[in-house]
């Protein structure tokens, strides 16, 4: 329900960001409109009346004069051009300018006001505007007020040694301010309309948008709400397919992590469940009989012979040796486990050390009238590893062979290069391991029963795979029941330079 709720808050949050781009979108446009609108409507007015100043001198000069005999503003001719403008166009309003550009003379002004004496026009525009002859769109001063500026058609006068301009307003002050009126009434009632309608339309199409949109996040989101419940195997179907193909196979990676975790901790839990178990066990054999043995020395010392005696204190040396012995490949186990070793390679050669580990072999296969022999070529490369891991694991290796190979037997230790690397292999004569059985022997307290049961902690082939692994090689077995086990590894050889 809580994810529900998200979902339903996500979808609400971008219909109302789309809305506020709409109404956003919906002002810039407006404006925009009604900027270019009234630019397109000054500059047709403009283009189409732009010789309007020029007819009219033609016109009306040529059988009257703008000023009469005094100098003085002939106001009747004026007062006709200005009933003959209005007549057509009541936007219209006619100026007198001097050559200076100061008004002598309009019917729309006040001429008995101080002001309107003072009143003078830039004369830059209208002499760009008669220099273009009305090709561009020129904006001039409105004389009813100086601080606004408006579109004009102009036109210079030479009469009787008096020069001046014809200057006329073709958008008044009234008549914008008339058209303002109902302009924003227009758009009012447009941009209400319009807005309203495409606000409803723009809604629903909004929502169908977003709701197409987001159907990855409905998918994503409903995948982890199944994870949560408990179904840890289900995934997004066609991740990468998705919109939101980043996230989706993202998603399905993390849940695959996590379900590969739970799997580990159960086998781990399993594994100690386990481990506890067998080193319960095998703590408590050795302990039992060094306890048992103690006991009876203690209750039938005088009763004893010497030779028993020496029996009995034999047994408990072997005991207390096999319990040191496991506990130290519990520690040694435990930190590579727990990847507290680091190995120092370094490069030595691997013939020298293979024969010293034949040389200390040999008393104890002797012992055992065992055959033991080194097979070794000349000239084995120098290789690169740890040689205190790979010491230690040669030595494993020994223990086990010596260990399941009978009186009479045979163990053999080859080495062998082999292009980039050099193969290390200790092969036995003993009863073997059954095909089944083989990919257990290296798992932790994993041992197999062959033809006679021998004593062991189940950690020596454990701990050599463990040393192959930090060497980035393996361990392999080749074995078949009554034939005898090889056991044989790789170290990279030394690269020079």
């Amino acid at each position: 329900m809580k994810n529900n709720i998200l979902s339903v808050r996500f979808i609400v949050k971008l219909v109302l960001s789309f809305l506020a781009i709409l109404l956003l979108v919906g002002i810039g446009y407006t404006i925009t409109s009604i900027y270019l609108s009234n630019k397109y409507f000054y500059e047709t007015t403009q283009r189409l009346h732009a010789n309007l100043a020029q007819d009219l001198i033609d016109e009306k000069f040529q059988n009257a004069q703008p000023f009469d005999s005094t100098g003085a503003v002939n106001k009747a001719l004026f007062g006709d051009i200005m009933h003959d403008m209005m007549a057509v166009n009541r936007a219209i309003e006619v100026y007198l300018l001097d050559q200076e550009g100061r008004v002598q003379y309009s019917v729309v002004l006040d001429h008995d006001a101080p002001e309107t004496k003072e009143k003078r026009v830039d004369l830059a525009p209208i002499k760009k505007f008669i220099a273009e002859e009305g090709g561009n769109y020129t904006l001039g001063d409105d004389p009813k007020d100086l601080s606004k500026r408006t579109i004009f058609s102009a036109a210079e006068f030479n009469t009787e040694g008096r020069q001046g301009y014809v200057y006329i307003i073709l958008a008044g002050e009234d008549f914008l301010a008339t058209r303002s009126d109902l302009m924003n009434s227009y758009w009012m009632r447009l941009g209400l309309g319009g807005s309203i309608l495409t606000l409803i339309f723009a809604t629903l199409l909004g929502i169908l948008a977003i709701w197409y949109l987001t159907r990855s996040l409905r998918q994503i989101i409903y995948a982890a709400k199944r994870f949560q419940q408990g179904d840890l195997h289900y995934r997004i179907e066609n991740a990468e397919k998705t919109d939101l193909s980043n996230v989706a196979t993202t998603y399905n990676h993390m849940a695959d992590t996590i379900l590969s975790d739970i799997e580990k901790l159960k086998s781990v839990e399993q594994l100690r469940r386990e481990l506890i178990a067998n080193i319960s066990h095998d703590l408590r054999t050795p302990l039992s009989i060094i306890q048992g043995y103690i006991e009876t020395l203690h209750m039938k010392d005088a009763e004893l012979s010497p030779k028993e005696r020496e029996e009995y204190l034999n047994t408990i040396s072997k005991s207390s040796e096999r319990l040191s012995k496991l506990v130290s490949q519990l520690f040694e186990y435990s930190k590579l486990e727990a990847n507290q070793i680091e190995p120092e390679k370094e490069p030595f050669l691997i013939s020298e050390l293979a024969n010293d580990i034949h040389r200390n072999y040999s008393l104890l296969a002797e012992k055992k009238n065992i055959d033991l022999k080194l097979a070794m070529k000349e000239n084995i490369p120098l290789v690169f590893a740890d040689i205190s891991l790979v010491e230690r694991a040669i030595q494993n290796l020994m223990d086990n062979a010596l260990k399941f190979t009978p009186e009479g037997g045979k163990v053999i230790v080859k080495i062998e290069s082999e292009n980039d690397n050099v193969e290390v292999t200790i092969q036995d004569s003993g009863p073997g391991i059954k095909q089944e059985n083989q990919a257990l022997i290296f798992e932790r307290y994993r041992q197999t029963k062959t033809g006679e049961q021998k004593e062991g902690s189940g950690l020596g082939l454990a701990i050599v795979k463990k040393i192959m692994e930090i060497h980035d090689s393996r361990i392999r077995v080749f074995s078949k029941p009554n034939e005898g086990t090889a056991f044989s590894f790789s170290l990279p050889v030394y690269a020079m330079g």
